[in-house]
């Protein structure tokens, strides 16, 4: 099922009268300053969203995704006994005391390459050619390497007497049948993806990549590539935000820059619900007379705007918009504050969205040779970042 048709209704649902929106749940407390906690406010946010259902994928387009079924192997790898070197397959007791200062040399009665059955039982007193994944043939225990030999064709001479098992992937040596692969919750990497195609799967259910739309707003921004006109910079967020978004692994859809007229803005961020699951705005939230976000959200929606007690970052906003109560992360437009607010807030978001844990990374702790100061009560990041 193509990913954009996965909010769609059956047609007897669509005739259905839509229930009221619901608005937000109770807001955190503040502190006494009026600022909300960083804890207290990612968790409100990763309350207001939800899982994406789940659906069969291709193994490829399953990269990076969060595995939403137990897999147990109803195969072996390898499937039967076969050969890791070029070279013979031998009984190991014909060879016995074979060594270059005494050789040993034995019929080629055939040879065997890969996708080749195994043939006859391998008889007494003689050799098989048999190349590497080639099936080992019955009774035949060991496989000796084209450079313990002469190479022969007719006749080879061994210069290495084999133990039993050289050289030989057994069946079930890499997963056996009832062996667990993958569990639910699983990211699936390329070491996951090439098992799975090991013993012979196609499709698995993921939960889907979340598609993210980036808007930039502000009519003093410019896109890159074009001339600056004095009072202009150039927009560097939603750029910024859809490579965070990505590097995620979110479907993203970067808009770009929009105006700060308010009814553009309601029409650009009403135009994306058809193809959002989260949309993430930059510039607007603040306390300033243009702050066109932070005028134009609740005409949408249920929104919340807040101030953090984080620096940079203060002002965040959200919102649960449209029939489908799309989520809207809202951030501050300074570069380093949506930086820093995307990584505090929003990665926490889709991850939760793709099934993935932890949402949060884990603290490390540092030691620095210089003096870092934060005000009391409140997270702080460097500019350098």
């Amino acid at each position: 099922m193509g990913l954009f048709r996965r909010k769609k209704q059956a047609d007897d649902e669509a005739s259905v009268d839509p229930r009221p929106k619901p608005g937000l749940p109770p807001r955190p407390e503040p502190d006494v300053d009026g600022l909300r906690s960083v804890e207290d406010h990612r968790a409100y946010v990763l309350s207001m969203v939800r899982e994406l259902p789940a659906f069969g994928q291709s193994l490829l387009d399953a990269v990076g995704l969060s595995l939403c079924e137990e897999i147990v192997a109803d195969l072996d790898l390898p499937r039967f006994d076969n050969s890791a070197m070029d070279g013979y397959a031998v009984r190991a007791e014909d060879l016995e005391g074979a060594s270059r200062a005494h050789p040993v040399a034995l019929p080629v009665v055939r040879s065997i390459t890969a996708g080749d059955v195994a043939g006859a039982e391998l008889e007494p007193g003689t050799v098989v050619k048999i190349m590497t994944g080639a099936p080992v043939p019955p009774g035949a225990d060991a496989v000796v390497p084209y450079e313990h030999t002469d190479r022969g064709a007719e006749s080879a001479t061994f210069l290495h007497a084999p133990e039993v098992g050289d050289s030989i992937r057994h069946i079930g040596e890499d997963i056996a049948v009832g062996d667990h692969i993958a569990a639910v919750g699983d990211r699936l990497g390329p070491r996951q993806i090439g098992m799975l195609a090991g013993i012979g799967i196609d499709q698995v259910l993921v939960r889907p990549r979340p598609r993210v739309v980036v808007i930039s707003t502000g009519s003093e921004l410019v896109q890159p590539g074009y001339e600056l006109r004095e009072g202009q910079i150039y927009d560097s967020n939603s750029f910024m935000l859809a490579a965070l978004a990505r590097s995620e692994g979110a479907q993203v859809f970067r808009v770009g820059i929009v105006s700060d007229d308010p009814d553009v803005v309601a029409q650009a961020i009403s135009d994306q619900l058809v193809r959002a699951d989260l949309i993430l705005t930059t510039g607007g939230v603040s306390e300033g007379d243009r702050d066109v976000i932070k005028a134009v959200m609740p005409r949408l929606g249920p929104t919340d705007f807040c101030r953090v007690a984080m620096q940079p970052g203060k002002p965040q906003g959200f919102a649960l918009i449209g029939d489908d109560n799309i989520p809207v992360i809202m951030l501050p437009g300074n570069p380093v504050s949506a930086f820093v607010s995307f990584e505090v807030f929003v990665r926490p978001v889709l991850r939760k969205m793709m099934g993935i844990q932890p949402l949060v990374r884990p603290v490390g702790h540092a030691l620095t040779r210089t003096i870092i100061r934060s005000r009391r009560a409140r997270h702080s990041s460097s500019a350098a970042w």
